[in-house]
């Protein structure tokens, strides 16, 4: 099998040494497992798994972020009833992002662990999962209020509307700063 080297993308001096502390021995088992070595180390393992998680975030985040805009108002066009059939695909979505993601963190997990970007993104996707349950509950019990007007819908929904699109924004965000930062 084909192996690649794992580069190490922080400046000289600020690279994580491998684990010197002793206190997070499961993350270098995660790294050292045959997941870890293969997401990080072969030819194929690291972008076959990252292209999953980009399927994953598409579709999970692509519905939420239509819910939220269409809570909103700056959508229109859609009726509410059409997202109750999508929300089983969003959470395959996230089912497809958490088990990608699980690969991607095996390879780096005692960098990721202390990663102050990859902590903002689980914080925020965790947050825009919790709000995203909220908000299929509420739209589940509204539907036909909403669907004959968007002046049926409370302040509080858009509020949801609003929260879900700050996490999962932010979740991108964090989540493309990891390389960087």
């Amino acid at each position: 099998m084909a192996r690649r080297r794992r580069y190490n993308l922080r400046p000289v001096g600020q690279q994580k040494s491998n684990n010197n502390h002793g206190g997070l021995p499961v993350f270098e088992w995660l790294e050292s497992s045959s997941l870890g070595i293969w997401v990080g180390e072969s030819l194929w393992g690291y972008p076959i798994v990252l292209g999953m998680h980009a399927i994953g975030l598409a579709i999970v985040v692509g519905i939420f972020v239509m819910l939220d805009l269409r809570l909103l108002g700056v959508i229109r066009g859609v009726s509410f009833a059409a997202f109750q059939s999508l929300f089983r695909l969003a959470w395959i979505g996230l089912v497809i992002n958490a088990v990608s993601g699980s690969a991607l963190f095996s390879s780096q997990a005692t960098t990721f662990v202390e990663s102050t970007p990859f902590l903002i993104k689980i914080s925020a996707v965790i947050a825009g999962v919790i709000v995203g349950v909220f908000m299929q509950r509420r739209l589940a019990r509204r539907l036909a209020d909403w669907d004959g007007a968007d002046s049926n819908i409370e302040a509080s929904a858009k509020l949801l509307a609003l929260l879900s699109l700050v996490c999962w924004i932010g979740a991108i965000f964090a989540g493309r700063l990891i390389a960087y930062l």
